[in-house]
């Protein structure tokens, strides 16, 4: 028996009950519509005059038929239709007059468009399904889903990208672990959508290849750097468009580095937005003291990639952001107030945390975002050996830091 319950589909289940949703009564509707149309015809001719002809009113439930659920099923309603002036016209006996016949023809041609039609639009979709699950494995693969935990850190994330039907953009985002550290690379391209997907991938692999290894965090950024502007002049050379902005590009980025049993964060920045550190429901800015230009654009400055190094005490929180976050705008024109929205989820688990946000940036915009979003929320556990955490007074969470390190 089909009946709505309140109850959860899982107790449903138990109880026996069908579960009817929403689409299974739209669905039974059209066919209790389209079966019902179908027999009126003839019912309807043996009260209407003879002169009054409905049948032409048969197309109908084969276009909808064929619309919505595909070319077999619009098929049999052609059939089902087919007998139904059929009977009208023997219930009147002028099977064999030229108006039946004419209205027989034109059912029948009618018919057969319209499940040629249905078909061609099934294969297309069928087509387009399939070119969506390996854009999808593709993406996946460029932009991999982050851990709930590495080391000692919870993790949570969110992404959309600008274009409704891309699952990556110009944002980025990567975590690597070392043997007694976790690593975390959030960044965006210059740019949006799928034309900056080519950047991305320069971006997240070459921080795949080299974050696992030992090297400090200077190194690391150098290596990203080179392999940015070296990506970048590939492009440049094999793109002969003459109004490309290859030579243009460039990608903010920040890094960071949570060693395991200490309570520090190691931040270094290029040009990207600094994170913001949760603790006892005040938030930081990880500002950091030398910051460094956006990756691919380090050969025109002295580039040191300094590693500014901040307190990160179990239970605290960090949120990693791209400017799709900060610059997304309301109908009235008002940027997202991040900064003044993020205490109230404080105490918020990672996965909470972003929810939380997310949910709110989307009714703030009110709208589809106009800039691929990243975002991803840390949370420090319980350190293995006992540290204690010096901090500076006035600065919750935040140490001094010089070019070297901590002071």
């Amino acid at each position: 028996m089909r009946f709505p319950s309140r109850l959860p589909p899982t107790q449903r289940r138990k109880a026996g009950q069908e579960y009817v949703g929403p689409r299974g009564y739209a669905w039974t509707a059209g066919a209790a519509g389209v079966a019902g149309l179908i027999v009126a015809v003839p019912v309807a001719d043996l009260y209407l005059p003879p002169d009054i002809h409905i049948a032409h009113v048969l197309v109908v439930p084969i276009a909808f038929v064929a619309a919505f659920a595909g070319a077999r099923l619009a098929a049999l309603t052609a059939l089902l239709a087919m007998l139904s002036l059929l009977t009208a016209a023997l219930e009147r006996h002028t099977l064999t007059t030229e108006n039946v016949l004419v209205q027989m023809s034109s059912l029948l041609l009618l018919s057969v468009v319209l499940v040629l039609v249905s078909r061609r639009r099934e294969r297309h979709r069928r087509e387009a399904a399939r070119l969506r699950r390996v854009s999808e494995a593709a993406q996946q693969v460029v932009l991999r889903p982050l851990p709930r935990r590495a080391g000692e850190v919870s993790i949570a994330s969110a992404y959309r990208a600008a274009e409704a039907c891309a699952g990556v953009g110009g944002d980025l985002y990567a975590v690597a672990r070392t043997s007694d550290a976790t690593r975390l690379l959030i960044g965006d391209v210059r740019g949006k959508g799928l034309g900056s997907i080519g950047d991305t991938e320069t971006v997240l692999g070459a921080f795949r290849a080299a974050a696992h290894r030992q090297s400090p965090l200077p190194e690391l950024m150098a290596s990203l750097e080179a392999s940015v502007r070296w990506g970048l002049a590939e492009s440049s050379a094999l793109d002969t468009d003459p109004e490309s902005d290859v030579g243009e590009r460039f990608v903010t980025a920040a890094v960071v580095e949570i060693p395991d049993g200490e309570p520090w964060v190691h931040v270094v920045n290029c040009g990207h937005l600094p994170p913001l550190l949760l603790h006892d429901g005040a938030v930081t800015a990880l500002d950091v003291a030398d910051p460094a230009p956006p990756l691919g654009l380090g050969g025109l400055a002295d580039s040191s990639y300094a590693t500014t190094t901040f307190s990160f005490a179990p239970g605290d929180r960090l949120l990693l952001y791209t400017d799709g976050v900060t610059e997304a705008r309301d109908p009235g024109g008002s940027f997202y107030p991040l900064q003044e929205r993020i205490p109230a989820w404080a105490d918020f688990s990672p996965e909470s945390l972003v929810r939380a946000m997310t949910d709110d940036l989307l009714a703030h915009v009110a709208a589809p975002l106009g800039d691929d979003m990243a975002v991803i929320a840390l949370e420090r556990e319980e350190l293995r050996p006992s540290v204690e955490t010096p901090r500076i007074e006035g600065v919750p969470g935040q140490l001094r830091a010089s070019r070297t390190g901590m002071v």
